[in-house]
């Protein structure tokens, strides 16, 4: 069963100058630690002649795999920067790439730190947040004289009618968070008043919008 989580609405980049220094953070969704490292490479080599191309991911509900890199920059200033602001955002399966073309200004500890953590979290801000939700499939059949009934209470419920087939009986197939299934099941059928069989098909996600 899929698991809910939060994760950027999509794959996108943000710009900012900081004392002459440009910071661009590129960042995407990835499912593996491959598709990580092959977005790092695709954004470095788009970046070739920049100085530095520090990176952070997380891969797994849970994290499993997390890689941060400062790519150059002293130790602790950039990859650790750029993954806290994905922990802090409370992101999953997603990977930062903040580039740097150095404007000549050293900007110290300090000053490194900040602005690799706020380039990566002005560009998840800017994209947006999605949670993913995890959907079921259910399928069951009515008789044609249910049919309309079916649609209505579907529609009073915001039931979203992925298909419908139309044979000897009629086929719905709804698509449905895992956690509202035994609900949905339950509360057709005491609308209907009669018994239905369900069949639970294939997994998928929808994503809802997060507000910040």
């Amino acid at each position: 069963m899929k698991e809910n989580y939060r994760t950027i609405r999509q794959s996108g980049n943000f710009s900012q100058i900081i004392k002459k220094s440009e910071f661009i953070c590129s960042i995407a969704r990835c499912q593996s630690e491959k598709e990580a490292l092959d977005f790092i490479d695709q954004v470095s080599n788009l970046h070739n002649k920049a100085r530095h191309n520090c990176f952070a991911f997380m891969v797994g509900l849970n994290d499993q795999i997390q890689r941060a890199s400062d790519n150059g920059e002293p130790s602790g200033t950039a990859g650790v920067p750029i993954l806290n602001a994905l922990k802090q955002n409370h992101l999953h399966n997603v990977v930062a790439v903040v580039t740097r073309y150095f404007g000549g200004i050293k900007l110290g500890t300090g000053g490194l730190i900040r602005a690799y953590n706020g380039t990566t979290a002005e560009a998840i801000r800017q994209i947006g947040i999605v949670e993913r939700i995890g959907m079921n499939e259910v399928q069951f059949q009515v008789e044609y004289s249910r049919f309309e009934k079916v649609k209505y209470y579907l529609e009073q419920h915001d039931v979203h009618l992925a298909s419908t087939d139309y044979a000897e009986k009629i086929t719905l197939t709804v698509l449905l968070p895992h956690a509202e299934i035994d609900h949905f099941k339950d509360a057709l059928q005491n609308f209907l008043g009669v018994q239905l069989s369900f069949t639970i098909g294939k997994e998928s996600y929808a994503d809802q919008p997060v507000e910040k």
